[in-house]
């Protein structure tokens, strides 16, 4: 399948059935932390960058054959870019919502909900999980660098304005890079927005995979633990640090196939461990084909924090 790929483990969401609607890395940010790679149009324009009908039709394919698959915990709708961007997201959702059984997510780097059709659109999801890396202007740049047509003011409006309208959960997530986004006043600044922000859940998260620039490195668990707490002071809700896969309680075996991984892969670099978990299987069967695909030219690995992840040359 072109759009549609899992169901694999998410750390926000459990199983999630992914629904790539950006399959190229169009954004209005260029993240130094992104795991899929630069930016390749850096750009703020809604337009359709995909076939709608297409990816409708991958979804009732899907729905039609679930018989034979794992039937996933919630369908998310990502992007390698930014999925606000594509015009037809509404439509995907409200498909959704007719023919699937289960909650439907969204991931948004949240840059665009200050235009109302975004907010429009976003309004049939279950759960939208938009980012907020940073509450100041020069974190902000050093973090998202974003296009210069996009305005943290405006993001932060568009943020406050969907909490108000939005009847399902907002969860907002924060990526702290070290000696980016970490420092007492970007916390200060974060906890007087979150504050006017008001979502229901706040996932803290760090750099996990290999990120597209060498000098975005993790925050330490102590620290990250520690910002946890002083945004948790000054918040109702819920916080929680989000670094690690949700496990699935029951161990399905199915058949390893090397387009499974290959297809994982290119959304995402991932470790024999995150493979394992997403495809349900033993991961001591997995390094033979793991080998082969390296060998073949399909896939080749790095060494990040310790970790050997593998990444889709494809």
């Amino acid at each position: 399948m072109k759009y549609l790929f899992g169901p694999v483990n998410s750390r926000r969401l459990g199983l999630s059935l992914g629904i790539d609607i950006m399959p190229e890395k169009i954004c209005n940010f260029d993240c130094i932390y992104c795991e899929v790679g630069r930016t390749t149009q850096l750009t703020s324009e809604r337009q359709e960058y995909v076939p709608t009908t297409d990816v409708l039709h991958e979804i009732d394919f899907y729905m039609e054959d679930l018989g034979r698959k794992r039937m996933p915990d919630v369908f998310t709708i990502t992007g390698s870019g930014e999925p606000t961007l594509h015009t037809g997201i509404g439509q995907i959702i409200r498909h959704l919502k007719e023919h699937a059984r289960r909650p439907v997510a969204v991931l948004t780097n949240g840059s665009l909900m200050h235009i109302k059709e975004v907010r429009e659109d976003l309004a049939f999801a279950d759960i939208v999980i938009p980012s907020l890396d940073a509450a100041t202007g020069k974190s902000f740049q050093k973090i998202n660098r974003p296009a210069r047509c996009v305005s943290l003011a405006k993001i932060i409006e568009g943020l406050k304005l969907f909490s108000r309208e939005f009847r399902g959960q907002l969860w907002l997530e924060i990526l702290f890079a070290k000696n980016i986004n970490d420092t007492p006043g970007d916390i200060v600044a974060l906890q007087k927005v979150i504050r006017e922000i008001s979502p229901e859940r706040i996932q803290l998260n760090s750099v996990a995979r290999p990120p597209l620039e060498k000098f975005a490195q993790p925050v330490g668990k102590r620290h990250l633990e520690n910002i946890a707490a002083q945004l948790a002071a000054q918040f109702a809700g819920q916080v929680e640090i989000v670094m690690d896969f949700m496990k699935k309680k029951e161990n399905n075996e199915l058949p390893i196939l090397e387009d499974d991984i290959v297809r994982m892969l290119k959304r995402r670099p991932g470790t024999a461990s995150d493979i394992s978990e997403s495809l349900g299987v033993q991961e001591e069967g997995l390094h033979d084909y793991l080998l082969s695909l390296e060998e073949k030219g399909h896939i080749t690995s790095t060494t990040h924090n310790g970790e050997k992840y593998y990444q889709s040359k494809e």
